[in-house]
């Protein structure tokens, strides 16, 4: 009975996954699954695909403009930062309250790359640029540019393999699947649009 009690009250009052998600732009996303337990700060500065899944207790800063494509993953207890103070706290100290613009602030748009996967615990700093089909392992740290497909690991992150070789066995026993996987690799989709085509469907 007690456990009966406990998965109830879990169920009622937990995270969850709230299915689909409408842009500033008005744009309803019916495949995108958003956590009841993250962070959203500036929603209207999120420009966000379909086919994206956030999970629980993540914070995602869009504060400085964040942008993810279709088909991101984003597991759990991840920070996509657009904006980071840390710096000007430690050179201003008591003095950087009331500073309108204090010395080591940092505030730069953020862009995760479609079908990119960011592991637990992983923190994408202000101003990173992830390409598509990137593979972030957990407790990465990420600041800069990461090539299209590459997998990164590590603090800070650095390349340390690619993604196309992981999916190369399955494309070949599942041929089916190659039409739709070439058309996003090769950026051939718009990666905010909902329902997307190929530019070869028109």
């Amino acid at each position: 009975m007690r456990e009966w009690l406990q998965g109830r009250w879990r169920a009622l009052f937990g995270p969850r996954m709230l299915y689909g998600w409408r842009r500033s732009d008005g744009t309803w996303l019916p495949h995108t699954r958003i956590s009841s337990a993250t962070r959203i700060e500036s929603p209207d500065r999120l420009e966000i695909g379909d086919h994206v899944f956030i999970g629980h207790f993540n914070l995602i800063d869009a504060s400085g403009g964040l942008r993810i494509d279709e088909g991101v993953q984003v597991t759990t207890h991840c920070a996509l930062l657009t904006h980071s103070s840390h710096q000007a706290l430690r050179l201003a100290g008591r003095d950087y309250w009331g500073s309108s613009d204090p010395p080591g602030f940092m505030r730069a748009a953020t862009w995760i790359g479609a079908y990119s996967f960011i592991g637990p615990h992983s923190v994408v700093m202000a101003g990173s640029r992830i390409g598509r089909g990137v593979l972030v392992k957990a407790y990465s740290y990420v600041a800069g540019e990461v090539p299209d497909f590459a997998i990164v690991a590590g603090q800070p992150a650095r390349v340390v393999g690619d993604t196309r070789e992981l999916d190369r066995p399955w494309l070949d026993a599942h041929p089916e699947v190659r039409r739709a996987y070439d058309a996003w690799a090769a950026g051939d989709l718009d990666p905010l649009a909902p329902g997307t085509k190929t530019r070869a469907d028109g």
